[in-house]
């Protein structure tokens, strides 16, 4: 039983440290579709073809029933049919890019009156994307005063020790200090190793929600610091109810609050903040003084290059599905990353106030300035960080920087695959 609660314990961490880490659901009907190419990448005005399977308890359906649409991700589809399948499948012409970026067949067949729905997306030499969002010539700038006004505010650290949650290996602390505007604060759940020494740390930076936290204890019994932080200002080990009544009331749309000011965006608190958690962990006793990295998911893969490029003290960081990335793609008829600010046809009177913010949070513009190893990770079929994005950003990037790619994944991760990250990032900061 204590084994079973173990387990049950670890995989709450994973999930509450990266919530999208879900795979899908295995079905009775399985339906598979995949460009020809095997690593999914093709050259501009190359065509591709994407091969369709329709299976059902192991074998070909025939006889069955599909439409399929192909178009750029995210944009309206150029070409529509509806098939049936005599023998269960077939390969359908998908066109061809004359630009670099992403094609997407969708299909969906019904069956017994249920319909299934898969993707696959081919790249067209994603390698070559550059971003459409502008670089102000002031960014450095801003950033810096930015963060010197956050020097100048105390940091007021409080300290509560979790007995619950603590180990013969780990103490587990609820904490919070002082942020950015002063008076506001970060909270997050500090894992420290019991043992007196020094130790390397980790920032855990989260994906985009409002939500309670759990730390990661068992890397912490590993001898390493871990800090995973909230960013909305509120205590991260609140009832549940009281994040699902955030997130339905005051913070609903958070990514979006007062975005049309540079100076007041949502997210210039929470930037700094992550600088604040760092200087946080730099206060500690236990840590080596050296050895910080940051990680995280989709809002936090974001959170993980911004923090790197504004805090020099961070030496390595691991970043899957980075979201807010090249935000003003939808403005130039191609996909924009999370949260698809400008994807909305509306006329918008504050749209040039939002999209020159815009160029003071997209990460594209702090990929430009990173210097230090990187761990990237995605797949080719996210609806909600689309790859074209993450590459205006990743392909900016001219620190070292490794990309593994898991082709079918969309807004999720498979658990070997957060290992894989997680292992580089460790061996970073354990050299």
């Amino acid at each position: 039983m204590k084994k079973f609660y173990a387990v049950l314990a670890a995989l709450l961490l994973i999930i509450s440290a990266h919530p999208s880490i879900a795979q899908p659901i295995d079905k009775i009907v399985k339906v598979i579709v995949a460009p020809e190419h095997p690593d999914w990448i093709y050259k501009k005005g190359e065509k591709v073809r994407f091969n369709i399977t329709i299976i059902k308890d192991g074998n070909l359906l025939k006889n069955a029933n599909i439409k399929y649409s192909i178009g750029p991700e995210k944009m309206p589809p150029v070409k529509t049919e509806a098939l049936t399948l005599p023998e269960g499948r077939t390969t359908v012409d998908g066109g061809t890019m004359n630009t670099a970026g992403f094609l997407r067949c969708i299909v969906s067949a019904t069956v017994d009156g249920i319909t299934y729905e898969k993707m696959a997306t081919a790249g067209f030499d994603p390698l070559t994307i550059q971003p459409t969002i502008q670089d102000p010539a002031d960014f450095n700038a801003f950033w810096d005063k930015a963060k010197a006004e956050l020097a100048g505010i105390p940091m007021d650290t409080r300290m509560t020790l979790i007995p619950e949650k603590c180990t013969e290996k780990a103490n587990v602390y609820h904490v919070s200090f002082q942020n950015y505007p002063r008076n506001s604060r970060i909270y997050g759940i500090l894992s420290v190793p019991a043992k007196e020494g020094k130790y390397p740390a980790i920032l855990l930076v989260p994906g985009a929600g409002i939500r309670p936290y759990n730390g990661d204890i068992e890397t912490a019994e590993k001898g390493i610091i871990t800090l995973q932080i909230g960013i909305h200002g509120i205590p991260v080990n609140l009832a549940p109810n009281a994040y699902t009544d955030l997130s339905a009331g005051a913070l609903n749309g958070y990514m979006r609050f007062n975005m049309d000011n540079k100076d007041a965006y949502y997210y210039k608190r929470v930037y700094l903040g992550c600088v604040r958690a760092n200087d946080f962990i730099a206060s500690l006793p236990q840590f080596d003084g050296t050895n910080l990295a940051v990680r995280g998911g989709s809002q936090g893969g974001a959170l993980s290059i911004i923090t790197a490029a504004l805090d020099k003290r961070v030496r390595a960081l691991s970043a899957s599905y980075p979201a807010l990335c090249d935000l003003t793609g939808y403005l130039k008829g191609r996909a924009g990353g999370w949260p698809h600010l400008f994807r909305d046809p509306e006329p918008d009177p504050t749209l040039k106030q939002k999209v020159e913010t815009a160029g003071y949070y997209d990460v594209v513009n702090f990929a430009r300035r990173v210097q230090i190893p990187g761990y990237y990770t995605w797949g080719f079929n996210d609806e909600t960080c689309p790859p074209t994005s993450m590459y205006a950003a990743y392909n900016m990037i001219s620190a070292p920087k490794t990309l593994k790619l898991y082709l079918e994944t969309g807004h999720w991760v498979y658990p070997d695959q957060m290992t894989a990250a997680y292992n580089w990032l460790i061996a970073q900061i354990k050299k």
